[in-house]
């Protein structure tokens, strides 16, 4: 017997109840939009949790001045699109973050409200990210998903505990997974395009291209036409596991 027998397995289609934490509006979209197409075209609930404002995110000036409203709004849409039916939005500065402690306090607290079965997350330890908010956003869920199951986690709560049973990394570069995406990529683009504040037609076109691209050799060894990677790990695994790289669910 192997370690990994002895623990959960998983299956993507009974995930039906699913949170989403983007360290900025349009993170989601563009790290993982297919997959959750994917979810929802599956019936789960969705829910979005974005960090902060997003009001560094300006390239055009006709944006300056009411840049978090429109950011905010654009999350709402192309989530919705997606599939999503709660949002939350924390509002910590764009560019902000330092407390992974902090902030996995509130993740936590989002965790035990929603009760999900899996959470999506950007992966912090993607090699050569140098945005700090991916950072601390990805090892602060990292710390919630691990920490909400327990009675008094975060201090002074009063919410009751709940275990998720996976967490999936988007933004990865070691999947050990991959989701059949093969009629949700155009899903993916769509909603990506409902942020106009953000990408304009190049930005679109090269998308498009790479996305695809990638999509297509991920999918290959699963024999998908196109393939999503997450990094899927179970609570277990995210503390002193020393087998946790070698896990494919």
């Amino acid at each position: 017997m192997e370690i990994f027998d002895i623990l959960d397995k998983f299956s993507f289609e009974q995930m039906k109840n699913v949170l989403v934490i983007q360290p900025h509006p349009d993170d989601a979209e563009i790290g993982c939009g297919n997959v959750i197409a994917r979810l929802r075209d599956n019936n789960a609930t969705i829910h979005y949790l974005t960090v902060t404002d997003g009001s560094l995110g300006i390239t055009d000036e006709k944006f300056e001045k009411d840049i978090v409203r429109i950011r905010r709004l654009e999350a709402e849409a192309s989530g919705r699109f997606l599939g999503a039916s709660d949002f939350r939005f924390l509002n910590h500065a764009d560019g902000s973050l330092e407390s992974i402690p902090e902030l996995a306090g509130e993740l936590a607290e989002a965790i035990r409200e929603t009760k999900p079965d899996l959470i999506l997350s950007p992966d912090p330890w993607l090699t050569y990210e140098a945005h700090n908010d991916h950072i601390v956003t990805g090892k602060a869920a990292a710390q919630a998903f691990i920490s909400s199951g327990l009675l008094r986690y975060p201090g002074n709560t009063a919410t009751p505990p709940h275990q998720a049973g996976f967490i999936a990394f988007y933004f990865t570069e070691n999947p050990n997974y991959v989701v059949d995406v093969s009629d949700n990529m155009e899903d993916m683009f769509k909603a990506i395009a409902m942020h106009e504040s953000q990408i304009d037609e190049k930005t679109m076109q090269l998308y498009r291209m790479y996305f695809t691209y990638r999509a297509s050799m991920i999918g290959q060894e699963k024999g998908y036409r196109l393939g999503a990677g997450l990094k899927i790990l179970q609570p277990v695994m995210m503390h002193c596991f020393t087998e946790a790289g070698y896990y494919k669910p």
